[in-house]
């Protein structure tokens, strides 16, 4: 069985034991979480779609680490206008291992 979340804005097709980084979270490491916003459920008979979200399903998460990704940099550049901008940005995530997923 999978599920289909949404979190920080994005989406993500999990199942149970699956590990992913999402955005962060405000949890702990080594605590759970509940996450109710599940838009889609797969099963065997078939998926169940919700409208947005299937009503009484919900996916738990064991919240293993926070962390930040590696630096991107932004530059901008005109020529010929002595235009330069640069800047970076570390983005933090949290790693989740999915537990079970209820629907």
């Amino acid at each position: 069985m999978y599920a289909v979340i949404q979190t920080g804005g994005k989406q993500y097709r999990v199942s149970e034991g699956d590990k992913i980084r999402v955005e962060k979270l405000d949890a702990e490491a080594g605590g759970t979480v509940e996450i109710t916003d599940v838009l889609l459920i797969g099963r065997d008979d078939g998926p169940v779609v919700g409208t947005p979200f299937v009503e009484g399903a919900s996916v738990k998460v064991s919240v293993l680490a926070h962390g930040k990704e590696d630096k991107l940099i932004i530059f901008k550049y005109r020529r010929k206008k002595n235009y330069r901008r640069f800047r970076g940005h570390r983005q933090q995530y949290t790693e989740i291992k999915v537990e079970s997923v209820n629907g």
